[in-house]
């Protein structure tokens, strides 16, 4: 079991994904103001740049795991205008946002949302030509099931794309972003959407989660090949890239 594995929402017991579920269906209705205030809108360049490294193959079905409010997913489908994009989450609220963001964005046509669990994704093996994920996978309850879960309904020669916040290892960045996460970001979290205990659960999910070269070596565990991965703003975000 990795260490962000026993970190759960609000320190209590039970089940993960149901305590994950029931934080992220708290905070949806502030979560989008939240995340781009907190990240200074930096986040939307992470995700352009986790986009462009699936423009090369052109997939026409992509699923996007943990999809949240559907920023990914909606980006997805704008830049690499794909047949489809299904975008699955354990959080009802937070999906009932992204469709109302998507039908805005006259992509009803296009990306569609359906709950799941990333435990066990209700799709059929070689389904997707790309499977994406951004800042979630920290979330996973089993961090292994899920991604051989995605590597599933992979098609083979198919690709995975996943953007991740991580901890800065050098001075100074790793102090300030200490300091950042730990004091700033549970406060804002606390005015904002009014639940600090959430933010303060995804402050211990970044600094335990494993990145670099530790997170490849997991991927290719998971039947991923040619892991790769690059680090974003000094170490805050890490982008990882494999093919099945």
């Amino acid at each position: 079991m990795y260490q962000q594995e026993k970190i759960k929402p609000y320190g209590l017991k039970g089940d993960k994904g149901k305590l994950v579920s029931q934080m992220f269906d708290n905070i949806a209705p502030n979560y989008d103001r939240l995340n781009h205030l907190m990240s200074f809108d930096i986040d939307k360049g992470w995700r352009r740049k986790a986009v462009a490294q699936l423009a090369p193959y052109s997939p026409k079905s992509i699923l996007d795991v943990a999809t949240g409010t559907g920023d990914f997913a909606i980006l997805l489908a704008q830049s690499l205008k794909p047949e489809s994009v299904i975008g699955v989450d354990i959080s009802t609220r937070m999906m009932s946002i992204g469709k109302e963001k998507a039908d805005k964005a006259g992509l009803a046509d296009v990306i569609t949302f359906q709950k799941g669990d990333c435990m066990q994704l209700p799709f059929e093996a070689g389904s997707f030509d790309a499977v994406t994920s951004a800042f979630g996978i920290r979330n996973f309850q089993d961090l292994d099931m899920g991604l051989s879960e995605m590597c599933r309904i992979l098609k083979k020669g198919g690709h995975l794309s996943v953007v991740e916040l991580s901890s800065p290892k050098s001075f100074p960045m790793k102090q300030l972003f200490k300091v950042y996460s730990h004091v700033v970001l549970p406060t804002y979290g606390k005015i904002i959407s009014h639940d600090k205990s959430a933010y303060e659960y995804l402050t211990k999910t970044i600094e335990a989660f494993p990145q670099g070269e530790q997170m490849v070596e997991i991927l290719k565990k998971a039947g991923f090949s040619k892991a790769s991965f690059k680090r974003l703003t000094y170490g805050i975000c890490t982008m990882y890239f494999a093919e099945k």
